[in-house]
């Protein structure tokens, strides 16, 4: 038996291992092979062929190397216990002892990849890459025999008990149902009546219990059976289980309206018993009756499904598939009566580990006070020129990526840059890498506010804000990539409503570096960009390189930042979803007297950390002058709660987005050739690029064509710059060789194209 990309076994007499697989990574004909083969991620292969009864593997524990989860924060000691294929782990022994856990990673649902020369170890979840390393070359062996062992057990237990849901959660009981869970918060709850700091305890506890259920129940219902991890390539999809495997799940309405009235049960006899106690003021008294009214008047967005009907995909946890309205019909609902200073705890089997202390904000950010401040911008936006009107909807929705085998694509590439890996055209989007820079500007009004602004602290908070919003329109466009920008290719954007100029370009190929620069009357903006993309069986990492800057002229002001890592899950099936973490630094190189640090916080499953950051503006002694918090993809907020203050919204995305590769308003834009402007652009323009226009306009086909033909004539120009001993030189940027590498703009854009014309000028042909 040997399994296909989708997770299915198939029957093959003479089937074959790849040489790069680690059960055929014995012994070889040539010590060159064994050491390329060393230095070069290696896949461990699990489970093959049917259940069987395998015996139960001997625990391993011991001390391990991890890695942080932020960037270039290095490796730390954790200790590790393997049993029954659950890999668990702590800071210390005696911690994991007492059951005080940081992670619990489930390694029959992981993809195992080892490294033999580095002694490296990863696992890809479905939510999150754990590196690992062993110091000895007889630790390393010790280990990586003992992880096959336990992920084959754990597979085999998988598919031999389809239906114990507990194999897929071990860190959940299986055993409690959602009506015997409240009933012993209500039991536990009445502890605690005895005075206002219990009280106060348990409008948090029931309320975010009453948050949690509603959730779960959702996601219950929505179920149509328990299926092995959506990711994994070496697991079979499961067999239908009839409903009596279930016999406490809400598989009906009148199941799941019971379990609603005991949720609004739960909420009225916490309210009855507070104001027995005395301890409720009339306006907290509004605010949960709110909260219970919601409760009850609340459908489920999900239709409830027997074990017969087709359902949406529910592999991955609730908090990352539901959609917008949805999340915030839970927690806005929730945040009604909590007040905003009550931050609560998520529970989770993942640590995050920026920190030995996990707290993080909850879903207050989106219980705070009304807009005041519009992206509409400020009155003093410099005006380039006429209005233009702008298309609202690409020529053809998106083809979907049907047929492609992404496992077949990425298999030999784990661990590796994906840059230099070509990938089939159906998984772009009609957009590339210069207008994705380009993208970043959809809020520029946050700079013209803060040229506008005296307070050099408040400036600071504006530019850290349009610095976050960067990220926004990431957040539907998991399911794709941009066109990689061939060597001198070239993209501008005159907006005269938003009141700036935006030029890119391909700079370098190899690293591939993008370099961009905008000005206006407010501010500058300019950043070189290179990218490496790593594949980890599952997720793959996005780890930007190079530096950003913004100036402000009216107050002399220069700041710049680092981006965060990206990373997209559920590569290859599933939906996909995308999400930042790490830290980001903002300075003034102008100045020392304030930076602002924004760290975006590392999601945990089923908790509400879910895409939040959380930022301090600081003086020039360190001390805090202002607070940033919100969710990078819908909204920040400055201040302490209750009295923060909305200082940017993403803007509400197009009507049927989804079937347009989630593109914003914004980038549906950025690809449009009106007619006057044809004449206009230097035939370098992204704009003329035939394999892009041509996805663009629904033609996979041609697309695919013309993208392979563009490849080959890059790499000609490029054979024949070699064999001439020659560099190419950009058209539109100079290379500045100093602490940090960088491209600037020679200023010579604009001026070219007024005088005397890029249509009079000569440019290497690049389609």
């Amino acid at each position: 038996f040997v399994s296909d990309p989708t997770g299915k076994l198939q029957t093959n007499k003479m089937a074959t291992t790849s040489p790069t697989h680690s059960d055929s990574s014995g012994s070889s004909k040539h010590d060159g092979e064994r050491s390329s083969a060393q230095d070069s991620w290696e896949i461990v292969e699990g489970l093959r062929g049917g259940p069987a009864n395998i015996q139960e593997p001997e625990s391993q524990e011991g001390y391990l190397l991890k890695r942080r989860k932020w960037p270039m924060k290095g490796w730390h000691k954790r200790y590790f216990v393997l049993e029954k294929g659950i890999l668990k782990y702590s800071k210390r022994e005696a911690d994991l002892r007492k059951g005080k856990l940081h992670g619990c990673i489930d390694a029959g649902l992981s993809v195992m990849t080892i490294k033999k020369k580095a002694m490296c170890i990863d696992l890809d979840t479905e939510d999150n890459i754990y590196h690992l390393k062993v110091k000895s070359p007889e630790l390393f062996e010790e280990w990586v025999g003992k992880l096959r062992n336990h992920r084959v057990f754990r597979q085999n237990e998988i598919a031999m008990y389809p239906h114990e849901r507990h194999l897929f959660h071990p860190h959940t009981s299986p055993s409690a149902s959602l009506n015997d869970s409240m009933r012993k918060v209500m039991n536990s709850a009445t502890v605690y009546y005895a005075g206002h700091k219990a009280i106060h305890s348990l409008d948090v506890s029931a309320g975010y219990f009453l948050s949690v259920c509603l959730s779960s129940l959702s996601f219950c219902i929505s179920s149509k059976n328990p299926r092995l991890h959506a990711s994994n390539p070496n697991l079979s999809t499961a067999e239908p289980v009839s409903p009596d495997a279930f016999p406490e799940s809400p598989d009906s309405p009148t199941d799941a309206n019971r379990l609603q009235e005991d949720f609004c049960r739960l909420a009225n006899n916490t309210h009855s018993l507070k104001q027995w106690m005395g301890f409720i003021s009339r306006k907290s008294e509004q605010k949960w009756m709110g909260v219970v009214k919601s409760l009850s008047q609340r459908r489920f967005s999900q239709p409830f499904c027997s074990s017969n009907q087709d359902c949406p995909d529910t592999s991955r946890p609730l908090v990352h598939q539901a959609s917008n309205d949805s999340k915030t019909s839970i927690t806005d609902s929730m945040s009604e009566f909590f007040d905003a200073h009550e931050y609560f705890l998520s529970s989770s089997s993942s640590e995050n580990e920026a920190s030995d202390d996990d707290s993080y904000i909850s879903d207050v950010s989106d219980s705070v006070s009304m807009d005041t401040y519009s992206n509409e911008g400020g009155n003093e936006r410099q005006t380039l020129g006429p209005l233009v009107r702008r298309r609202s909807t690409l020529p053809s929705p998106s083809p979907g990526c049907g047929g492609v085998s992404v496992w077949n694509i990425l298999r030999n590439n784990i661990g590796k840059d994906l840059s230099k890996v070509a990938m089939p055209v159906q998984l772009n989007e009609p957009i590339n890498t210069l207008q994705r820079l380009c993208e970043e500007l959809e809020y520029s009004e946050l700079l013209d506010t803060a040229s506008h602004t005296q307070d050099p602290h408040q400036r600071m908070v504006y530019v850290a804000t349009f610095a976050v919003s960067a990220y926004a329109s990431s957040y539907h466009r998991a399911g794709s990539k941009p066109f990689n920008p061939v060597l001198g290719e070239t993209y501008e954007c005159s907006r005269t409503d938003k009141g700036f100029r935006f030029i890119a370009e391909q700079v370098s190929h190899h690293p591939p570096v993008s370099a961009c620069h905008c000005d206006s009357k407010n501010f500058t903006f300019s950043q070189d960009m290179r990218w490496k993309n790593k594949f980890w069986g599952k997720s793959m990492e996005i780890v930007p390189m190079g530096t950003t800057h913004v100036t402000l002229p009216a107050f002399g002001d220069h700041y710049e930042w680092n981006k965060v890592t990206s990373c997209i899950h559920n590569i290859l099936s599933g939906q996909r979803w995308i999400e930042h973490y790490g830290e980001m630094t903002v300075r003034n190189l102008n100045s020392d007297g304030c930076q602002c640090k924004v760290t975006f916080v590392k999601a945990k499953s089923w908790s509400s950390t879910v895409n939040e950051i959380e930022g301090v503006v600081t003086d020039a002694d360190g001390r805090v002058v202002h607070s940033i918090f919100g969710k990078w993809h819908d909204s920040l907020y400055q201040g302490d709660p209750p009295m923060s203050t909305c200082i940017w919204r993403a803007n509400p995305m197009p009507l049927a987005h989804e079937q347009y590769y989630g593109f914003t308003k914004f980038a549906v834009e950025l690809n449009e050739l009106a007619p006057d402007l044809r004449a206009l652009l230097p035939p370098t323009d992204t704009r003329f690029r035939p394999d892009q226009r041509m996805l663009e306009e629904g033609n996979v086909d041609g697309a695919e064509e013309q993208k392979q033909r563009l490849e080959q004539l890059q790499r000609e120009r490029r054979q024949v710059l070699q064999d001439n001993n020659l560099t190419h030189k950009p058209r539109f940027f100079r290379y500045i060789k100093k602490i940090d590498d960088t491209w600037v703009t020679d200023n010579t854009y604009w001026e070219q194209r007024r005088d005397p014309g890029f249509s009079k000028m000569d440019f290497a042909p690049l389609w």
